[in-house]
């Protein structure tokens, strides 16, 4: 128990942190609320339930945004092997062979199918 008490306390003292923030921010901070200020805000357009034109809504964004996630997570397992390299041998050499390839294949393919394209 007493390698988790820096934790406990770090963490204890982050939340007191974080409420005592957000309590003086409440108390101290200007309350001029308006009309304006209440409303949703989509970068300076109004909002509407529907596209305008009822035209479908590219999603071309999200795409870009999921293959960083995937790429940038697939990248990160090459940090523990570059760390352990030498212990690891060849057995760790030719997984990560494998895993590269893995990633170049889906890279080309990403990259084929136009999915990299911003247009």
């Amino acid at each position: 128990m007493n390698l988790y008490v820096p934790i406990l306390v770090l963490g204890a003292i982050a939340t007191a942190f974080a409420v005592f923030s957000v309590g003086v921010a409440r108390f101290v901070g200007p309350r001029r609320r308006n009309r304006a200020k209440l409303e949703a805000y989509e970068c300076g357009i109004d909002p509407s339930p529907t596209p305008e034109g009822s035209a479908r809504f590219p999603v071309k964004f999200y795409l870009t945004a999921m293959l960083f996630i995937i790429f940038d997570i697939e990248i990160v397992f090459l940090y523990p092997w570059a760390v352990h390299f030498d212990v690891l041998g060849g057995y760790g050499l030719f997984v990560m062979a494998l895993f590269l390839v893995n990633v170049t294949v889906a890279y080309v393919y990403e990259w084929r199918r136009g999915g990299l394209a911003w247009d």
